[in-house]
């Protein structure tokens, strides 16, 4: 029962509570995976939480499985506060509303859960016509050249697995929806895939050649993009390729399809929908660290070995004792990041696509940014500007940036610009974001704004982001965007209960929460 499930966190937050506590706080998201914890202690003297209180999982593990047996919730978020005296509250909801304590901050409330924020290379991009690189008689030569140099190296054969029958291709080429470029169809013909035993030689570099049935396995995990939540992904930019234009920019496509992996979530995948200046049957680097956009890595998998083929003939490479194997180095396949700290240097490389200003003397002059043609991302962290105009010529699509005079008007009319996170310290007008044609995402919680019903004139909203007062005012005057599909209430002192009654105002049915109180002894 949940009741009989609380004392005990109640008692564990108790116990390793400071001296001269006033209040504890623990927020969680449980569910049978597993549960989160954050949280703190209020302390005589003190107006914000502080410290860490406990994270009893066990006790949260059968307090989340007493929830869902109650209301049937796989996830839930769940706040529990107590008092010196031993008074304690348990709030608990479906994680619809969600506790962003020790990330963004405040609350978050999913209104539309199917809703997915568009990925560029989706739809916007165009296809590529150029005919493909691959040649299928020439990467069966460098592959056995490969093989027989890797042998050769390390003083003994390398047994290969027995070749993919032309049913088994025929099979996963159905199961996969399209075909193998010639090229790497011609490999599994000779072997399917890596003969996994130590110290073997691995055609693809570090990664693991993977047979047919682990090829189609994986094409339908990553085969669709993953979306990260809202906390993470309102402001997500899919960064371009290098080069430009040659990769679709989104998390996952149906024709990508993976013959090689890192064995650390990141896999090799040969791309049969390649943007406009790609080609097909190209080799680009998709996965777990590539959650911000593929990387390209040749035109072709003949390429690739050719490339892989070169770097054995000029020595370049490591004998892994180890693993009793040969390492090669792996290409630098990650598009342009910067991080300034400070002033803004005069010269910017132009290709960088993302750029963290942070603790620069404001305001910042952004004039140096003209030259970084393919800037995608702007933060300026703690430090401001009085100017965007340099911004209004450049693809910035996530922009966080603190006003310090100016206003909003060089975004009139931006092409690119999805999110805004925005700070200012005198009243500012929003006015200028109704010509934004692409706006989804906008944080103002930072910022006075001069009229808070100019939300209402942007069509396209997906997300928004307000404090507690902003929120009040919008909601009083029944102004509240009905586009959204997941909002913020940026209040790190709200409690779940008052973000309970914000997610309601905005037509979430909150009448199943959870309430219990009661009182610990020691």
């Amino acid at each position: 029962m949940v009741q009989a499930a609380v004392p005990p966190i109640v008692e564990a937050i108790v116990a390793q509570a400071p001296p001269g506590w006033t209040r504890a706080v623990l927020s969680s998201a449980a569910s049978t995976g597993g549960v989160s914890v954050a949280g703190g202690y209020s302390v005589r003297g003190g107006s914000r939480l502080s410290g860490h209180v406990p994270a009893p999982f066990s006790e949260l593990m059968r307090l989340a499985e007493a929830l869902r047996e109650m209301r049937g919730w796989r996830r839930t978020s769940l706040e529990i506060a107590c008092l010196p005296s031993g008074q304690y509250e348990l709030v608990a909801f479906a994680d619809t509303v969600t506790s962003l304590r020790g990330r963004a901050g405040g609350f978050q409330v999913v209104l539309d859960p199917g809703y997915e924020l568009p990925q560029p290379g989706m739809t916007a991009q165009e296809e590529g016509t150029a005919a493909p690189a691959g040649d299928p008689d020439l990467a069966v030569a460098r592959f056995r050249a490969y093989m027989e140099r890797g042998a050769a190296i390390l003083g003994r054969p390398q047994p290969l697995t027995p070749p993919a029958s032309a049913a088994a291709l025929e099979e996963a080429e159905r199961r996969i929806g399209r075909p193998l470029p010639a090229d790497l169809r011609a490999l599994y013909e000779i072997a399917n895939g890596d003969d996994v035993r130590r110290g073997n030689l691995r055609p693809f570099g570090n990664a693991a050649w993977l047979g047919l049935e682990s090829v189609t396995a994986v094409h339908e995990d990553i085969r669709e993009p993953m979306p990260p939540g809202w906390e993470l992904g309102w402001d997500r930019v899919v960064f371009d390729a290098d080069p430009p234009d040659t990769v679709r920019r989104c998390g996952g496509h149906p024709a990508w399809l993976p013959f090689a992996t890192g064995e650390d979530g990141n896999f090799l995948a040969v791309d049969m929908s390649p943007a406009r200046y790609g080609r097909p049957g190209q080799v680009i680097r998709v996965g777990r660290d590539h959650d911000d956009g593929p990387a390209y890595l040749a035109d072709s998998v003949t390429s690739l070995l050719g490339h892989y083929l070169d770097l054995l003939e000029r020595g370049e490479y490591e004998q892994d004792e180890y693993e009793d194997g040969i390492f090669l180095p792996d290409p630098d396949d990650r598009p342009g990041h910067g991080k300034i700290v400070g002033e803004l240097p005069r010269d910017i490389p132009p290709g960088i696509q993302a750029m963290h200003i942070n603790d620069a003397a404001s305001p910042v002059d952004l004039t140096p940014l003209t030259a970084a043609h393919r800037l995608r991302r702007l933060h300026l962290n703690r430090c401001a500007t009085g100017d965007l105009a340099p911004i209004r010529s450049l693809p910035v699509e996530s922009l966080r940036v603190t006003l310090a005079g100016g206003d909003l008007t060089p975004l009139e009319g931006h092409p690119h610009l999805t999110a805004l996170d925005l700070g200012a310290a005198a009243p500012v007008d929003l006015a200028p974001l109704r010509s934004v044609p692409n706006l989804r995402s906008l944080d103002v919680s930072r910022a006075d704004v001069h009229d808070l019903t100019v939300l209402t004139d942007l069509p396209d909203l997906r997300y928004l982001a307000l404090t507690t007062r902003q929120w009040h005012v919008l909601l009083e005057q029944g102004k509240a965007p009905v586009t959204l599909a997941a909002a913020r209430l940026a209040d790190d002192t709200a409690a779940l209960d008052e973000a309970l009654a914000w997610a309601s105002c905005l037509g979430v049915d909150t009448r199943d929460s959870v309430h219990v109180t009661g009182v610990h002894t020691v």
